[in-house]
């Protein structure tokens, strides 16, 4: 629950703020620039560091993968046949392609599931949402934002991507345990991802025009937390023939709201900051109600 309240507020600050006139229009920039730089390769040096692979869990790591490939694959069609702007198809592309698999993935495995599942969570998070982001995600940014790249432009702007050099690092360092004041520190500066990137999102909300944006924001949350999911879930009961709770909560997690940091890669890019900003923060209360619905489904 405080997870949420957590959520709710760092929103609504943002959404105020903006209001107020108090803060900078480049407070924004400012803080996903933090987000990217600081933020995320903390948490990745700490998460990978500490992840213990089971190849048991491949299907739980795919997930993410396959979700991303269909958002790729549906949006890349819609966006020419409905003749949508690059920005418009990237934004869709990358924010509904990635769920919320850790701040609020986490936390609703533990209320639906039980603590004991977590670990499905953690995999799903950091096997899958997070090496996403840093690879095809960051791709999808580039390309969509710029409009062309070459294949060594590319490999050096992944290259040179923090949390992809993090991700790095972490597998590099994994042999090596970290002193307790190294994981202290990195979970000091990895806290701060969610509260500044839901204020840098709820600072960029603008409720005017909601019109010119209503159609792909539906599309986008529909694949996000219904069809998107009850596709994997056909693939991997009727078609794999998986069953059992690890599938069900893959299946779950895979229903999660927008991953947020993946609207703060695409809002760095200026791929239609105002969808990104009502898909995130639309999207993280409605899943809150569809999430209740999937665990019935699943159970």
């Amino acid at each position: 629950m405080a997870n949420i309240i957590l959520l709710a507020i760092c929103l609504l600050a943002g959404l105020g703020l903006s209001r107020t006139g108090r803060f900078p229009a480049s407070t924004p920039s400012v803080l996903n620039a933090f987000i990217i730089h600081i933020s995320l390769p903390a948490l990745a040096i700490l998460h990978i560091h500490n992840l213990k692979p089971d190849g048991s869990l491949a299907l739980t790591a795919a997930m993410a993968w396959l979700l991303f490939g269909g958002s790729w694959l549906l949006f890349g069609m819609v966006g020419k046949l409905c003749s949508l702007d690059r920005s418009t198809t990237g934004a869709l592309i990358l924010v509904a392609g990635l769920g919320n698999t850790s701040f609020v993935g986490l936390p609703m495995i533990e209320a639906y599931f039980g603590k004991q599942y977590l670990g499905i969570g953690i995999i799903a998070d950091q096997l899958g949402s997070f090496m996403v982001l840093s690879t095809l995600g960051i791709f999808v940014a580039t390309y969509y934002s710029s409009g062309s790249i070459s294949p060594p432009e590319m490999a050096r702007k992944i290259a040179r991507f923090p949390p992809f050099q993090a991700l790095m690092a972490a597998l590099l360092l994994r042999p090596f345990p970290f002193p307790d004041w190294t994981v202290t520190i990195l979970e000091k500066l990895g806290g701060t991802l969610t509260p500044l990137a839901l204020v840098s999102v709820g600072f960029q909300l603008r409720f005017g025009g909601m019109a010119a944006i209503a159609a792909p924001l539906a599309s986008g949350l529909a694949y996000k937390l219904l069809l998107g999911p009850l596709t994997l879930c056909a693939l991997y009961t009727l078609v794999l023939g998986a069953t059992g709770t690890v599938v069900k909560v893959t299946i779950f997690e895979a229903a999660m709201a927008p991953m947020i940091t993946a609207g703060i890669i695409a809002i760095d890019h200026d791929l239609r900051p105002q969808l990104v900003g009502m898909m995130v923060g639309i999207g993280i209360p409605l899943s809150f109600i569809t999430l209740y619905f999937w665990h019935w489904f699943l159970i």
